[in-house]
């Protein structure tokens, strides 16, 4: 059984709408897939009825932005409750704060010479429902500044970047919180990259697993098979789950095929599980035998 549990659509930072995200799942040959848009829920409808017609089963999530230490981390909430008050309304105040520094990031792009204005960046982001930085990229990439997201946020949109402005995002604990009040399972997304392993050592993991952490996001393209194998000995120490994902975004990032990296099925069955112990209402839309 293959097993993508960490996937983008256009309603945050991907490419293709949540229908064809589902479509394009059931054909790289998966049989289940996660749909974990940034800080929303909004492709979930859409992505649950594409998979009773694709035949893949669904797990709904979320990868929601958060802080640690001063570092920003990326937990990914699997089957919360869509309806849960709390839960929304902290996944409000995070995208408020990412579009509330758009224009910013556009004026200064605009006082480097570059001609990135919010209509520009509308018409490139076309209907997406969370604007952010990779939409910035993006436009970025339109314009002919840059190749591609990566050179677009290490050159501008990067901390420290010309154009780079901080923004709202709850503390990590907090939102652990958050989740496992709205019956979600919370694990950490690619914990070794991007500049958060200076925060996440194995006594911190260990700390917010008390607090808790029900996982480690371990087969991750930004993680070198060395940083892996390091991680899935302190996940088997500390008896959390290890997922493997694409952290698929469509062509806004290349590389990340769905089914490049999978999660085993005993291992989606314990996130199943911890969800039902939480009284998560969210189950698999569809069905997979976990064997």
């Amino acid at each position: 059984m293959t097993i993508d549990l960490h996937t983008h659509s256009r309603v945050s930072d991907g490419t293709a709408s949540p229908r064809d995200l589902v479509h394009a799942a059931a054909a790289a040959g998966l049989q289940v897939v996660a749909i974990t848009d940034h800080d929303t829920t909004l492709g979930w409808d859409e992505a649950a009825a594409a998979a009773v017609e694709a035949g893949v089963a669904l797990v709904r999530g979320i990868e929601v932005s958060t802080r640690f230490r001063g570092a920003g981390v990326h937990l990914l909430a699997y089957l919360p409750d869509a309806g849960d008050a709390a839960l929304q309304e902290e996944l409000s105040r995070i995208v408020r704060g990412r579009e509330d520094r758009v224009p910013t990031m556009l004026a200064r792009l605009r006082e480097l010479g570059i001609p990135a204005t919010e209509e520009a960046l509308a018409a490139s982001a076309g209907d997406s429902e969370v604007t952010g930085r990779p939409h910035v990229a993006d436009l970025l990439v339109r314009l002919g500044v840059v190749r591609d997201r990566d050179q677009a946020f290490a050159e501008y949109l990067s901390d420290g970047g010309p154009a780079f402005v901080d923004r709202y995002a709850p503390e990590l604990p907090a939102m652990l919180s958050v989740v496992r009040a709205a019956g979600g399972v919370p694990v950490l997304a690619h914990p070794w990259g991007r500049g958060s392993a200076h925060v996440l050592d194995e006594r911190a993991i260990a700390g917010l697993r008390d607090q808790g952490l029900a996982g480690i996001e371990v087969d991750h393209l930004d993680h070198d098979p060395g940083t892996r194998d390091r991680l899935r000995a302190i996940a088997q120490r500390l008896d959390l789950v290890v997922t493997g994902s694409s952290d698929h975004h469509g062509t806004g990032k290349t590389g990340h095929d769905l089914g490049c990296e999978t999660t085993a099925p005993d291992q989606l069955a314990r996130i199943l599980d911890l969800a039902a112990s939480l009284g998560s209402p969210t189950t698999l839309i569809g069905k997979a035998e976990l064997t």
